[in-house]
């Protein structure tokens, strides 16, 4: 993973929208998350527990993430994936704020905040790394039957 983008570089995205025509598409608490980096509730997620075979999407632009392939139960209160789709849908940021090393996770259509990635924490996947992503920054879209 490249994790070298520093926090104040600005990125150009495909989907490119003022902030009044976020604050329009999303509800405050989707705008919270997505577009200022906030964090939702731990174990409150519409995803957290979600069995259901699909494509993760961004909610804020419908760009395809992660599959329920790569999800796992990570028992910490937020949908875990192992690995993204593709490594060029996602963008990565370093977050050292409150005094730890954090690399948070970006679609990189819209520049949307998802959450974060772990690496190391012992979990049984076959990367090593955990995406803790924001159930609200996420749509699913279950798989065709």
């Amino acid at each position: 993973m490249s994790h070298d983008s520093p926090k104040h570089e600005t990125r150009t995205h495909e989907i490119q929208k003022t902030d009044a025509e976020w604050r329009a598409e999303l509800t405050p608490a989707e705008y919270h998350v997505l577009r200022e980096a906030g964090t939702e509730r731990a174990f409150v997620g519409e995803y957290t527990d979600t069995k259901t075979v699909g494509v993760y999407g961004c909610r804020a632009c419908g760009a395809e993430l992660f599959s329920s392939e790569t999800k796992f139960d990570s028992h910490c209160g937020w949908p875990s994936y192992f690995a993204p789709l593709a490594e060029d849908r996602v963008e990565y940021i370093e977050d050292t704020t409150f005094g730890m090393r954090r690399v948070e996770v970006r679609c990189a259509r819209c520049g949307s905040h998802l959450g974060h990635v772990f690496e190391g924490e012992g979990y049984g996947t076959p990367t090593d790394q955990r995406y803790c992503i924001n159930s609200i920054s996420l749509k699913l879209r279950p798989a065709e039957d």
